[in-house]
């Protein structure tokens, strides 16, 4: 398992470095933005660390670049900004955490995100047909119409909880704790957001993600 520490602060990246790798996991670091972007493009790493306050280009920046890549991504920021945190999500970042944190609540996120892509559970190819909307669980590939459609990881796993519990109505903290892990500590706004932003790619078919009004979500596929 690779993972990507990306920080401008050396003695932050060794110590990220060092609690990470007693646990097994294998690391790579860079200082900036642009090695951020090059390493997460060629390297491939199962997830990234990553930093706001970057030289060159941002971690916002940064995140916006590689969005393609479909990496999960935990944003570390020495910034208790609200606004900040959610702009990070939005963008596609899975998680974040504040400066300074625990060497044990870091790790306990990263496994989690870990977990909830399928990297430590290797399963059986499974296919989940939906109306027109075809999950490929193993590949994490999702098509509408055989158009195969780009999501982040979170979306992915959003639109995954909708069509493996069709009909069944979902509040925010269901959602949050079922998506983000029991260990995420967020704003339901965080849901909404994603779920607008699923809606849109979702395009024609959006109308299969219903809000429930005082309640929050659940999906139903018109056939």
């Amino acid at each position: 398992m690779k993972i990507l520490i990306v920080d401008d602060e050396p003695a932050i990246v060794d110590l990220i470095k060092i609690n990470l790798e007693l646990e097994g996991f294998e690391t790579i670091t860079c200082y900036s933005g642009k090695e951020a972007v090059k390493y997460a493009q060629t390297v491939n790493p199962d997830l990234i660390l990553l930093d706001i306050m970057l030289p060159d280009l941002d971690g916002f920046e940064v995140c916006k670049t590689i969005q393609s890549l479909n990496i999960p991504i935990i944003m570390l920021t020495a910034k208790n900004d609200i606004k900040d945190k959610l702009y990070g999500l939005e963008l596609g970042a899975d998680d974040y955490i504040t400066k300074p944190f625990d060497g044990r609540e870091l790790l306990a996120r990263i496994k989690t995100i870990l977990r909830r892509v399928d990297k430590y559970n290797v399963k059986d190819d499974t296919n989940i047909i939906v109306g027109t909307i075809s999950i490929n669980t193993t590949e994490r590939i999702v098509h509408i119409d055989e158009q195969e459609i780009s999501l982040t990881p979170k979306e992915f796993d959003l639109l995954l909880l909708f069509c493996e519990n069709e009909r069944k109505v979902f509040s925010r903290e269901n959602i949050l704790e079922l998506v983000w892990g029991y260990e995420f500590i967020g704003d339901s706004r965080t849901v909404d957001m994603h779920v607008q932003r699923l809606r849109r790619k979702l395009g024609k078919y959006n109308p299969y993600i219903k809000t429930i009004f005082g309640i929050g979500y659940k999906f139903e596929a018109m056939l």
